[in-house]
């Protein structure tokens, strides 16, 4: 899919943007639990940007960002936010406007 007939990029491409806060044994499992969900369910249409509010705290201004962790799904309209750790599958699956693809505890969530 990357190299398009009609020379126009794949729309369902992904640009997330996560913020956390230092090396924080939470910050670490947050990126995880992110990479784990990109990974199952956006194998190869994604971009994942890791800023550290801590680092950069102007970015995390200018993207209003009042909490850590925090991922912001840019690409595809529209924006989302998604506060939290990130260890909720479905609630991540849903901010990122994606169906779950197999639903491994049978409750269809």
């Amino acid at each position: 899919m990357k190299n398009d007939p009609t020379g126009e990029a794949p729309r369902d491409r992904y640009l997330l943007r996560l913020f956390i806060a230092g090396t924080t044994p939470r910050s670490r499992r947050t990126i995880e639990n992110l990479r784990r969900i990109c990974d199952n369910h956006l194998a190869d249409r994604f971009d994942l940007e890791v800023v550290d509010i801590y680092q950069q705290p102007d970015l995390a201004e200018i993207n209003q960002v009042v909490a850590a962790p925090t991922l912001l799904k840019l690409l595809p309209p529209p924006l989302r936010r998604i506060i939290g750790d990130l260890s909720d599958e479905g609630r991540v699956l849903r901010g990122l406007d994606l169906p779950p693809s197999n639903p491994r505890n049978g409750d269809g969530r």
